[in-house]
């Protein structure tokens, strides 16, 4: 079973047991885990997780905080070396500052210019765009926002650690939004003419 709560697409693993009350909980899958009796049904549990929405939020934001606050530094989706230095800089696979946390603040900080650079590239696939201006901000729970009142593409500052491919997809989602602001399926059919495999990009941005 799925669901999909502010855009996001959990899958739910049910197990059902000899037992009164019904259970859910988010692992770090990023799959919310349900444990019920048999008696409940599918459509129960559907309702029973929508009308708790806030609650499905706020675990699946403390799980992937939990997820994010490694030891590891990801910069366009490659792992980097990490040595001590006073001033934050690359060198080919090695990036060089005073802490983790401080690393990743500045790589989500500037990267604006990168993804300027790849929306530069790729809104040149589309007719008809409208003008608009790109924002960058650290959000929870979305990749990225289109804005038709201020004709604004917002991208969640943590891409930065993503893959180049998967910038591109939450890019070219953000734009189709443009012609439909909606996910309907002729909204997927406009991304797929963009960007074919988003169902599989979609599941590596969990």
């Amino acid at each position: 079973m799925k669901i999909v709560i502010d855009d996001i697409v959990f899958e739910c693993i049910i197990e059902r047991k000899k037992i009164k009350n019904i259970y859910f909980r988010i692992k770090e899958d990023l799959k919310i885990h349900i444990t019920c009796n048999y008696l409940c049904t599918n459509k129960y549990l559907e309702n029973l997780l929508y009308s708790n929405k806030k609650d499905i939020i706020k675990m699946y934001n403390n799980i992937l905080e939990k997820i994010n606050n490694t030891n590891d530094i990801y910069y366009l989706g490659s792992k980097m070396d990490y040595k001590n230095a006073e001033k934050i800089f690359i060198d080919e696979d090695t990036i060089y500052g005073p802490s983790i946390e401080k690393i990743n603040e500045y790589l989500e900080k500037n990267s604006l210019k990168i993804f300027q650079n790849r929306l530069d590239n790729l809104k040149n696939l589309f007719k008809d765009l409208p003008k608009f201006s790109l924002r960058i901000r650290k959000m929870k729970t979305r990749w990225g926002v289109c804005n038709k009142n201020s004709m604004t593409v917002t991208l969640n500052t943590e891409l930065i650690h993503k893959d180049v491919t998967l910038i591109d997809y939450v890019i070219i989602h953000e734009l189709c939004h443009f012609k439909y602001m909606n996910h309907s399926n002729d909204f997927w059919n406009e991304v797929a003419k963009y960007y074919p495999y988003y169902k599989l990009a979609r599941k590596r941005l969990k």
